[in-house]
């Protein structure tokens, strides 16, 4: 009987060890996530994300280009820039050749050896999604989702194989210390741009209102293809314009009013798209700040789409550029704390911290932060007396305004630097034009009088 009793003693000693365990190894602590992976360019980035060593990968997009890019063309029977363009810049590709440009994607040896030791979800953005810039009318969108699905080795009896969108929502770790990912669909239900229409569409709207007022988590991580918090294409129009929901004002106010009637607790955001990366926080959406954390992109980035002797310029640009949510500090390696070279995002959760603390980060090919923030849960709490008083003392100002309700002399003074450059620049030819006329004219009479 003693022995019985010892040996159910030693059992029950033996579960707890092991439920104690694995709890333990359930625990989300390090999240790293990217977009923008053209599959035909070299990846060296996986081998760094490795050593990061995440428990999940989250993909935001563009994570194959899977339409063709046509060269630019002005004059000609097809035209696919300028005041005469007839002719799209990009066109979608065939089925057989979206689903060799993933298999390629697939067996990168780093990603293979990524996705074999840890959980891979994701969602989409234009380039994969079938074509660049595309929404709710592409006709390709449903063969496309099944392609991302199984990209993605997603179960054949999933819900998502039979909705119309690819979003969908985890919840990861054990209780008290859960992290919930939402990741949302930018594209399927998506209207025209400068519509100020529909994101999300009806189901998906329903869908993420259940959701946020589900169970509570320690932190809810909400995945969205493009840029939330941002809007720099109110600063750089009309020069040239970026995607985002502040392009559809309607449905980010309504995003954001859904996050604060929900009274979820440490929100926020991750985005790709942009092809740099940035930081950006929004005061005066909740009541605690909301932070978008953009990484963009894991091959493709803007200073890799100009002469390394340029790029400083792509540098200034960005540090000229009028901004009202970009997070500015000392982490950042350039003083506009934006990085125009490839990157991904990572998220490291200190839950033995008094109180619980993330770092976010931008993070190089190498692995070292180039933009980054330390942030504690208990300031995104909607319980944040501090915050709420500073936001009605009016101690908090700098990040509330949005970058569209600046000036029009600020908001647009990009603009004005370029046109007055290019107009210099013109009076500069010219100037040479006249000089050289004037000189070859001295040397033709001089020739007439010899």
């Amino acid at each position: 009987m003693a022995t019985a009793v010892w040996v159910i003693f030693l059992q029950v000693i033996v579960i707890g060890l092991a439920c104690t365990r694995a709890s333990e190894e359930s625990l989300v602590s390090r999240i790293a996530f990217g977009s923008c992976a053209n599959q035909s360019a070299p990846q060296p980035i996986w081998n760094t994300i490795n050593e990061f060593d995440p428990q999940l990968f989250i993909w935001l997009g563009d994570n194959i280009y899977g339409d063709t890019r046509l060269p630019f063309k002005i004059f000609g029977k097809e035209r696919t820039i300028g005041p005469w363009k007839n002719a799209p810049r990009f066109i979608p590709v065939s089925e057989e050749e979206l689903q060799s440009r993933y298999k390629t994607a697939k067996n990168n040896p780093g990603y293979t050896r990524l996705r074999e030791k840890i959980q891979v979800i994701g969602t989409w953005d234009d380039h994969d999604y079938g074509l660049n810039d595309a929404g709710k009318e592409f006709s390709g969108k449903n063969i496309s989702q099944r392609l991302l699905l199984d990209f993605l080795d997603e179960p054949q009896d999933s819900p998502r194989r039979k909705q119309a969108g690819v979003y969908a929502s985890y919840t990861l770790g054990p209780k008290d210390k859960q992290v919930k990912v939402i990741l949302l669909d930018t594209r399927y239900h998506r209207d025209p741009l400068f519509s100020d229409g529909c994101i999300l569409g009806s189901s998906q709207w329903s869908w993420l209102e259940k959701e946020l007022n589900g169970p509570k988590s320690a932190l809810t991580i909400i995945g969205s293809s493009i840029q939330v918090i941002s809007n720099l294409s109110a600063t750089t129009g009309p020069l040239f314009y970026l995607e985002s929901w502040g392009r559809f004002p309607k449905e980010r106010d309504r995003l954001l009013k859904l996050i604060s009637d929900s009274r979820r607790d440490a929100v926020l955001f991750i985005s790709g798209d942009v092809h740099f990366g940035e930081v950006t926080r929004h005061d005066c959406a909740l009541c605690y700040p909301l932070y978008d954390i953009t990484s963009s992109g894991l091959t493709q980035a803007v200073e890799k789409a100009v002469p390394s002797s340029l790029h400083f310029l792509v540098r200034v640009v960005a540090w000229l550029t009028p901004t009202t949510m970009r997070v500015i500090n000392p982490n950042c390696r350039y003083r506009s704390c934006t990085y125009g070279q490839p990157n991904f995002g990572a998220i490291e959760i200190d839950w033995g911290a008094n109180p619980v603390t993330l770092k976010v980060e931008v993070r190089d090919v190498n692995g070292d932060p180039v933009i980054g923030a330390n942030i504690s849960l208990s300031e995104l709490q909607t319980m944040n007396t501090n915050h709420v008083s500073a936001l009605k003392t009016g101690e908090i100002r700098q990040h509330c305004s949005l970058e569209v309700n600046l000036p029009w002399v600020i908001r647009h003074h990009l603009a004005f630097l370029f046109f007055v450059a290019l107009a210099f620049f013109l009076l500069a030819l010219v100037f040479l034009f006249h000089a050289a006329a004037s000189v070859g004219g001295h040397f033709l009479c001089k020739c007439k009088l010899d």
